[in-house]
């Protein structure tokens, strides 16, 4: 898990975002060319680790009911990748599930590959060419490539 002060450098390595202090200790990064009323990207970045980056209408993602998903646990790269989703959704009024399809390469501790691949509206796992696991929606996908203890690779097709 990064550290507050880890998170902190990599969301403050985004010159849009703009820091604000809230109670607590806590830190909000607002995104002030937004093209909507919601601004805040990353919500209650607390010392502990713990904070949420807005992902509302994102494909790809299952917020709670504000919109948010949760970034204690996220890696470098998810976390950049979350923040830049998010900056790139309030700064466009096209519809995501437009944009990209998802690939990425996730990888276990023996070195097994599996390919996440989004695919007519499912998210798909491959072990090489062979299906391994179909899924509607791309959280139950990470959930249970997570729980077979594969982690998404920095080498994604993308």
């Amino acid at each position: 898990m990064l550290t507050f002060e880890q998170k902190q450098k990599i969301i403050e390595s985004f010159p849009e975002l703009t820091r604000k202090e809230v109670s607590l200790k806590r830190l909000n990064y607002h995104y002030e060319d937004s093209l909507y009323d919601k601004t805040i990207v990353v919500q209650h970045l607390h010392p502990n680790g713990n904070g949420y980056v807005y992902v509302e209408g994102i494909s790809g993602y299952t917020p709670d009911e504000r919109g948010l998903v949760n970034i204690r646990e996220a890696s470098e790269s998810e976390l950049r990748r979350t923040i830049e989703d998010a900056i790139r959704a309030l700064s466009t009024e096209e519809q995501w599930d437009e944009e990209e399809a998802v690939e990425e390469v996730w990888v276990n501790g023996q070195g097994q590959k599996l390919t996440l691949l989004e695919e007519e509206g499912f998210f798909n796992i491959y072990h090489g060419y062979n299906l391994e696991e179909s899924f509607g929606d791309y959280g139950e996908a990470v959930d249970y490539l997570k729980e077979e203890r594969f982690k998404r690779s920095g080498g994604d097709l993308k």
